[in-house]
């Protein structure tokens, strides 16, 4: 899921204080011809609030073990994210699907300015400063693909001056 990006670094969940946030539960329906089969889908967020964050897709004929099984998924795809202390390195655009996420640095003290599944990505990602904005479908499945897309583009400073070849004084410096 992650191969176009090259600076992913993928985390195993051992030893990790993993906080888990429910995105979206859906009631699904399978016609058979004795009438309708009712299940649940579930995605779910987790991350530890300290840069690592995963996302996970579970179904299962009831709610609580279609969450179980999202959890369980979600830890098989940590992954760690660059941040500035609290918020995000630069601005960023992801895109999934019909779903358009634009995420902002802010301020100290600006707090998580997102709505529904963006908020849940990044606190679960432990950014406590940034502005974002969603375009296009609202589905949270894309949402949080697309908001997944924006947080793998991000680079830190170290990261931007080893691709470029140069010093970490003149990426800021120029």
């Amino acid at each position: 899921m992650y191969q176009k990006y090259n600076n992913v670094e993928r985390v195993k969940p051992v030893g990790l204080e993993l906080v888990d946030k429910l995105v979206g539960v859906q009631r699904v329906t399978k016609v058979t011809k004795g009438g309708r089969a009712f299940g649940f889908s579930a995605i779910v967020v987790v991350g530890n609030e300290a840069g690592v964050v995963g996302h996970g897709l579970g179904k299962s004929k009831d709610v609580a073990s279609a969450i179980a099984k999202a959890i369980e998924d979600a830890k098989k795809n940590l992954i760690r994210i660059p941040l500035d202390k609290v918020t995000i390195p630069h601005e960023q655009k992801g895109k999934f699907s019909g779903a358009k996420v634009f995420l902002k640095p802010a301020s100290h003290g600006t707090g998580v300015i997102a709505g529904g599944a963006v908020r849940a990505v990044l606190e679960s990602v432990g950014i406590h400063d940034v502005l974002s904005k969603s375009q296009g479908s609202s589905n949270p499945h894309n949402v949080v693909k697309a908001t997944f897309d924006a947080l793998l583009q991000l680079r830190d400073a170290s990261t931007i001056s080893q691709q470029r070849g140069i010093s970490l004084h003149k990426v800021f410096n120029g």
